[in-house]
């Protein structure tokens, strides 16, 4: 319990927060629902206050408190859901699109309370007829994550959602990392400034957004690492800064030496003299939009041989690359940025001086001698004990 100058915040065991507060009548009262975050509370009674203030508050009706809460319809519950969550505006939107295209036609005025799991099952069978797999996937697991909060509310005991392995969509395209000689066709079929972009998309495993958004500052030429702190999304009022969605996201990535040449001669032709510049800034100023970069970069795949690549396959190829050096799934996850709720306490000691080690091994890689850390461990130990 947290006390405070009004009101108190609790956390509960479901990890989402309760606020109460002794009012004018002398009693304490609850809000009439939980909230996803402290701050969320802590709004919730300053309106309290304010009201109490302004003498408009009212107590709670004594006669409502005594008689089962009417059933509250999903649509309703959803609209609170959406509105109490902490989401950038890219997740708002998406979820509104889902919700409103694939999940209230069939619930909007069902109570949360009467739907079943036959009802569930009844309704992703229909989707199959409708959407793709991962629109069906997405809408299944926004529905489950709506409803799992309605337990931790106490709006229901168990929820409904449970067809196994409908949250997760198979993907029906097989990604094809790009070979060594077609990553250098690529690099060198596209524009000057925009070259090293690709380089680092498929050495670095780093995604467009990092790219778009790397400034000067990021560069540490002098040991070769570049920090990831920020990425760049559209959303509808255009292109925005935010943080990664988790803190994986932010993360130093050792640069492969084979690299630092090119990287030095961006940042000499190609970026502006402010520790703020863009690395890879718009023609005309600003951050590069995927738009800016298809045309040149479908071109360039073409004469590399590899219509069907996109850009965010050559992350693919970087983690692929790192792991033919021999890196361990936690050094992977480590340098690719990656976290998940049951992965983050397996991964999150991977040390950074190995990610050092799985840079210099790139470079051994890129000049055709393979040189496996595991092995590179395992002939140190030898030298040693000689």
């Amino acid at each position: 319990m947290a006390r405070r100058y009004f009101g108190n915040i609790r956390k509960l065991p479901s990890g989402r927060y309760q606020a109460s507060y002794k009012a004018p009548d002398g009693k304490r009262h609850t809000a009439p629902q939980t909230f996803d975050s402290r701050q969320y509370a802590d709004a919730w009674l300053s309106r309290v206050r304010t009201d109490i203030q302004r003498d408009k508050w009212e107590p709670p009706d004594a006669a409502k408190v005594d008689q089962p809460a009417p059933p509250v319809n999903f649509g309703t519950y959803a609209a609170s859901w959406l509105a109490g969550r902490d989401l950038s505006p890219s997740t708002r939107k998406l979820y509104r699109i889902i919700l409103d295209s694939h999940i209230l036609p069939a619930f909007e005025d069902v109570p949360v309370s009467e739907i079943t799991p036959a009802m569930v099952r009844r309704w992703h069978a229909g989707l199959r007829t409708e959407t793709g797999p991962t629109q069906r996937a997405r809408a299944y697991s926004l529905l489950r994550t709506i409803l799992g909060t309605a337990v931790s509310d106490d709006v229901i005991t168990a929820n409904p959602c449970r067809v196994r392995g409908a949250g997760v969509a198979k993907t029906a395209r097989d990604i094809r990392p790009a070979t060594l000689p077609e990553l250098n066709a690529l690099a060198a079929a596209m524009p000057p400034r925009y070259r090293l972009m690709v380089l680092l998309a498929g050495w670095c495993a780093m995604r467009f957004g990092e790219l778009a958004e790397l400034r000067r500052a990021d560069i540490d030429v002098k040991n070769g690492v570049v920090h990831i702190r920020r990425g760049v999304v559209r959303a509808d009022d255009g292109l925005v800064v935010k943080d990664p969605k988790s803190e994986a996201g932010k993360r130093d990535v050792n640069i492969p030496p084979h690299l630092m040449p090119a990287v030095k001669d961006h940042l000499l032709k190609h970026t502006g003299r402010g520790q703020e510049a863009l690395l890879f800034p718009a023609v005309h100023g600003g951050h590069l939009s995927p738009a800016t970069l298809r045309r040149p970069f479908h071109r360039a795949r073409e004469a590399a041989g590899r219509p069907d690549l996109r850009f965010h396959d050559l992350r693919h190829t970087g983690a692929v690359l790192a792991a033919a050096t021999g890196a361990t799934l936690a050094e992977l996850m480590a340098r690719l940025g990656h976290s998940t709720v049951s992965a983050a306490m397996r991964y999150q000691h991977a040390a950074e001086d190995r990610d050092k080690a799985i840079a210099a091994a790139l470079s051994e890689l890129a000049a055709g001698t393979v040189t496996p850390i595991s092995a590179a461990k395992g002939a140190k130990r030898a030298s040693r004990a000689r």
